[in-house]
């Protein structure tokens, strides 16, 4: 999962599975319903992000959903636990290197979620998160109602057309200091590569929080896009898991940042047609896993003989919405 330099500092390794689905004449990988399917664990914020795209885009009779439970001594393990499958559906494997070893006898590397999977080639399309929600974006909207279509959303979908620049240049940085930066904070085995992580991570989230002094309610205006779905889950995780065990703690969302702290209770809590319910029914279920699935894997890998202690609180996991701040 993880790659520690010598300096103490986190590394993490590229994906390695890169095909695409495509509605191009002759693609090897090319939309069907009911041929793919998607293997996550709820607790690993990359994963969530294909999950709530894939509630977003209503494609939840399109794309089959294989959840895997926590993460165990051979990585990412199915054990029924929280709603998750016992095992595989598909082949009975009770891990997820289990199927990266279907697919090759010679892997060796990392094996991670989320999976997107092949059922007709019994093969793995692609374990990169950013690559594979695009691809949920309209490649399965022949087999959707009009009004589920990206072309007929208003504000032009999930990755808009005249916002893409804007949209990548926001990832960039959100994935460089705040997505991986609470890892690299979380993960740093010294001092110094900790600080390298910390400062960066919070002069991003007063960033994020000067950008939304728009007063609109989501980072690019009234309109859902990626760039929400990618922060999401990671501020999701911030006060319950990454400040008490990532140490991410110089400040907290919910009493440090008003702006991104109604923006993530909106999306938490809305189940109107802006959101579909998408974040909350991807993030409730299992909120309460995070701080230990967290607290587990960084013992694995940070402090392996430390005691198993996993920290309690905030309280109240996401705090509710005022009438006046509803969407």
């Amino acid at each position: 999962m993880t790659s520690l330099q010598t300096n103490g500092a986190f590394v993490r390794p590229p994906s390695a599975f890169r095909n695409f689905i495509s509605k191009e004449p002759n693609a090897q990988f090319a939309p069907e319903k009911g041929r793919y399917a998607l293997y996550l664990s709820p607790n690993c914020p990359w994963a969530h992000r294909t999950i709530i795209v894939r509630k977003l885009k209503h494609l939840e009779d399109i794309i089959d959903l294989y959840l895997i439970g926590a993460w165990g001594e051979e990585g990412w393990a199915f054990n029924g636990a929280n709603g998750t499958h016992p095992e595989d559906p598909l082949h009975g494997f009770k891990t997820i290197k289990e199927l990266y070893l279907h697919v090759d006898p010679s892997h060796t590397g990392r094996s991670t979620v989320p999976v997107l999977w092949d059922k007709k080639t019994d093969t793995i399309v692609n374990n990169e998160s950013s690559e594979i929600i695009r691809m949920f974006y309209d490649n399965f909207d022949e087999f959707l109602p009009e009004e589920y279509r990206e072309v007929n959303k208003p504000g032009g979908g999930l990755y808009p057309e005249n916002l893409r620049k804007e949209i990548d240049e926001i990832n960039e940085w959100v994935y460089a200091t705040v997505n991986n930066g609470v890892y690299r904070t979380g993960f740093a085995s010294t001092q110094e590569a900790y600080e390298a992580g910390l400062y960066p991570l919070f002069e991003s989230l007063d960033r994020l929080e000067a950008l939304l002094g728009h007063g609109k309610p989501f980072l690019f205006g009234g309109h859902v896009t990626e760039a929400d779905v990618r922060l999401y889950t990671t501020l999701a995780r911030f006060d319950v898991a990454y400040v008490p065990v990532f140490l991410c703690n110089l400040k907290t969302i919910r009493h440090d940042y008003p702006r991104l702290h109604l923006w993530l209770r909106r999306l938490y809590w809305d189940k109107g047609p802006l959101t579909s319910g998408a974040f909350y029914d991807t993030t409730s279920p299992w909120i309460h896993t995070y701080g230990p699935g967290y607290t587990s894997v960084r013992q694995v890998f940070v402090t392996p003989t430390a005691p198993f202690i996993v920290p309690k609180g905030p309280k109240v996991l996401i705090e509710e919405l005022k009438e006046s701040e509803k969407l």
